[in-house]
């Protein structure tokens, strides 16, 4: 019988486009089908496609709703995808959310690129449009942590908290017997909002993120009276100026806005309006309200309020006449919205008025993958081109690592310490080059272990050399 295999047709050699696709003799499994983001030659290979028949899968596990790991499914849709899609409960109501929203933006941006004129295509087309995105969500299908869940008659799969956002998971995929672990997004030790990750299962060969692997978060102890955050907003607000969050829809915006409440109740920064601007940040708002709201209180950060999130004057953006408003504020102000990494949304108008304003402040939270705006402005851009022009950055720039909740590299390898076997390979993805090959060597340094950077298309075996019938190990394509 044919062993069961594994290709990387996603976050091989970059941070995002999660998709790996598990095969046996009987079954054909994608972990994850997302997006890519950054660079025009990433962006190009969800244009590209995927090299196999979509109407032949038996299934999708979905690990959590960020866009790189849930936001190629209408694609695969549109190609004729037609099974099970497995994920959590927060999932499942997270990625209708998501997928809902891109195709919207797909739109837009396609429409907008055909109205000025600056896309390359005569006739700019979405990857996907919303009627893809409505036939997808029925596909979800919400399954409990834990409990093994038969996807075909020789694939079984398990969920456990990953502690990433809310319903993340790690997912556990046997497939004629062998044994591969995702660890999606791995979250830190501690989420003030989520459940804490679990250990790892015992498996033949785990794939694990590397969005850190290179690097510690740092030490809170070493950072101003607030944290980086705070200091921002004081100096900003000082100044007459306003202060622009680009926050992820799904779990940053609640992080941030936890975090403006604690500072506002402890007399840390001023207290301001905090506007939310964006559609689908205030949809999620809503999914986290109902799903904390059914926790014990005493679990729940003390500042937690459901309608505010401890934030004395939140205000809540929801038609454009109000967005573009927020373009030119007329008082000092925060203003969080989407996307965390400037790549499109309604974020990116807002950096387009107020970059060139030095009264400004642009806060970063969290990583900002290669390619993208969030990362120029990292990086120190002068100008930033948007929409078909360049924008002067003269606003103050800052970045506040702290709102990750993305393990580092420290908190990786201590978990994968915990695996209770070791296994026969680690696969090392979701990261740039340079995280990905550290962490495969601290693995192999520290562990032991086998680690392996694969390559994007690559095919390698899952089943160990030692059992009856395996033949050796290869890694084949």
């Amino acid at each position: 019988m044919p062993s069961p295999t594994l290709t990387f047709w996603g976050a091989a050699g970059t941070v995002t486009g999660s998709r790996f696709l598990v095969e046996t003799a009987a079954s054909r499994v994608l972990v994850d089908a997302g997006l890519h983001q950054g660079p025009r030659e990433l962006r190009r290979l969800d244009r590209e496609g995927i090299p196999l028949d979509a109407t032949a899968l038996d299934g999708v596990v979905l690990t959590h709703a960020h866009l790189d790991h849930c936001g190629y499914l209408p694609r695969l849709v549109r190609d004729g995808l037609d099974a099970p899609v497995l994920c959590t409960d927060g999932t499942a109501e997270l990625a209708a959310i998501v997928l809902r929203d891109s195709a919207h933006l797909q739109e837009e941006d396609a429409a907008y690129a055909a109205e000025s004129g600056y896309s390359l295509h005569a006739t700019p087309l979405p990857l996907y449009d919303r009627a893809d995105a409505e036939r997808t969500i029925p596909l979800l299908r919400p399954v409990p942590l834990h409990d093994p869940v038969p996807l075909t008659d020789d694939v079984t799969v398990v969920l456990r908290s990953a502690g990433h956002i809310l319903g993340a998971s790690t997912a556990l995929v046997e497939a004629a017997g062998a044994r591969v672990l995702f660890s999606g997004d791995l979250g830190r030790p501690h989420h003030p909002l989520v459940p804490p990750r679990e250990d790892p299962p015992a498996a033949d060969v785990v794939v694990v993120e590397s969005t850190y692997g290179d690097r510690r978060h740092p030490d809170p102890a070493t950072a101003p009276p607030g944290g980086v955050l705070a200091d921002a907003v004081r100096r900003t607000v000082a100044r007459g100026g306003s202060v622009l969050v680009p926050a992820f829809a799904i779990d940053r915006t609640e992080l941030v806005l936890l975090r403006l409440g604690e500072l506002m109740a402890q007399g840390l920064v001023p207290t301001v309006p905090v506007f939310v601007d964006s559609p689908m940040a205030l949809a999620a708002l809503d999914v986290y309200r109902r799903v904390l709201g059914r926790l014990d209180p005493g679990v729940l950060p003390p500042a937690w309020d459901a309608e505010t999130f401890g934030v004395p004057d939140l205000r809540t953006v929801r038609s454009a006449a109000e967005s573009q408003a927020l373009n030119d504020p007329r008082r000092p102000c925060v203003v969080v919205s989407a996307s965390g990494m400037a790549t499109g949304g309604r974020v990116v108008h807002h950096l387009a008025h107020q970059l060139p304003d030095p009264r400004h402040c642009v806060v970063l939270t969290g990583y900002q993958a290669a390619g993208t705006r969030g990362r120029d402005l990292l990086e120190g851009a002068r100008q930033l081109k948007m929409h078909g022009r360049y924008v002067p950055v003269r606003a103050e720039v800052v970045h506040d690592p702290s709102f990750s909740v993305h393990a580092d590299a420290d908190e990786l390898v201590a978990w994968l310490a915990r695996c209770p076997e070791p296994p026969m390979t680690v696969f090392v993805v979701h990261g740039e080059p340079p995280a990905s090959e550290a962490l495969s060597a601290r693995v192999a340094d520290e562990l032991g272990w086998c680690a392996v950077v694969p390559r994007l298309g690559e095919r390698v075996r899952l089943d160990r050399p030692d059992r009856p019938g395996a033949g050796g190990l290869s890694r084949p394509g």
